[in-house]
């Protein structure tokens, strides 16, 4: 669906129901999805997408959350969030994917990390994610990427 107008601003309170609702519809990790580090894409006063950066313990960030309502998908909306996002950081920046996405993110500059040189909080979430994916026979692995110094 062609999207005319949509503006990408920060969030706000009245956007935590929206967010959440978004992000899990989306399938993706709902573990902290407190507004004030997000960014949403708004059409006529809808939420129509998410992206946030989502600071670690060990000092690293991370793109996380980016989220699209179905019928906006394809749309550049997702492009748009992730480039305002780096507009406004400083890198590194991480993020993590599963596999089939790694080209989507290329796109942006962000780079595949070798598991040796993963920080400790992703390099625990990859280990951990890949453990249970393997369990369950999933058809895809986890990745984690990086935007910015030190490619």
């Amino acid at each position: 669906m062609l999207v005319r107008a949509y503006r990408i601003r920060p969030a706000t309170a009245a956007d935590q129901r929206a967010i959440r609702k978004l992000v899990r519809s989306a399938g993706i990790n709902p573990i902290g999805l407190h507004w004030p580090p997000f960014k949403v894409a708004v059409s006529n006063d809808t939420i129509i997408g998410t992206v946030q950066v989502k600071p670690h313990r060990d000092g690293t960030r991370e793109l996380a959350s980016l989220a699209v309502v179905p019928q906006f998908q394809n749309s550049g909306i997702g492009a748009a969030l992730i480039q305002t996002v780096q507009a406004e950081s400083q890198p590194p920046l991480y993020l993590t994917c599963v596999d089939r996405l790694e080209g989507f993110y290329n796109r942006f500059h962000f780079r595949r990390v070798e598991p040796r040189a993963l920080p400790p909080h992703l390099g625990r979430t990859y280990m951990f994610a890949n453990f249970l994916f393997g369990l369950t026979r999933q058809p895809f692995r986890l990745l984690v990427m990086r935007w910015g110094d030190r490619q």
